[in-house]
């Protein structure tokens, strides 16, 4: 399948990749998109998480010098504002009291920390990261040149423009996983589905993947 790079992306995104995956060991080969130029508003560099006010954007700011002309991969994260120390300390007080919060932050954090360069480093690293902690075995690759509308025999199913922040997908319906989780603020405002990855696993740790996947 061919996916956009994406900061610490929806559940659909890993329900994409897990679907892929068979039990027990035989990864999803998933390609990511590395030669598209920067969208604005989208899964990029913004994600969607449950906050004691209710359902929240994080994003972070980019270096913005002939932003629309360079390929992804180039893309530079500013780092000229104190956005990692808002952006640890939102994610803390939203999921501070979830069951799992504290076996993941300090590893997380240290990717935000570690200050990596590029837009699509700090994106890949992240994605690594939450892949591990759920159990989902993947082979990512990336492209080697942009195609508008990506044959599926060349990279599997596009979904580069499925998953967008503007517009809501209907992967975890079509996956079968429309189904609740333990979300800390759901008495508060209902239950929320398909935020970024970190609600999911924040709450269900190592039940991430039941969720995420059947393992009949």
């Amino acid at each position: 399948m061919l996916l956009s790079i994406a900061y610490f992306p929806p559940i659909s995104y890993f329900a994409l990749i897990a679907e892929g995956m068979t039990i027990p060991s035989t990864p999803s080969v998933v390609y990511i998109e590395a030669c598209e130029n920067y969208q604005k508003q989208s899964w990029r560099n913004r994600c969607r998480y449950y906050a004691a006010d209710g359902p929240q954007y994080l994003n972070f700011p980019i270096v913005h010098e002939g932003t629309h002309e360079l390929p992804i991969t180039e893309i530079k994260v500013d780092y000229s504002t104190p956005w990692i120390m808002k952006t640890e300390r939102a994610i803390a007080s939203a999921y501070d009291s979830s069951a799992y919060f504290e076996y993941y932050k300090d590893e997380l954090f240290a990717i935000l920390d570690s200050k990596p360069e590029t837009l699509f480093d700090l994106d890949l690293r992240i994605i690594r990261f939450f892949l591990r902690k759920t159990g989902i075995a993947a082979d990512l690759r990336l492209t080697e040149e942009y195609v508008p509308t990506a044959p599926e025999g060349r990279y599997g199913r596009d979904y580069r423009e499925v998953l967008h922040s503007k517009r809501p997908d209907t992967v975890l319906k079509d996956l079968g996983l429309e189904k609740p989780y333990f979300q800390v603020f759901a008495r508060k405002y209902g239950f929320v589905p398909n935020l970024s990855i970190m609600d999911l696993l924040f709450n269900e740790g190592p039940d991430s993947i039941l969720y995420l996947k059947s393992l009949r």
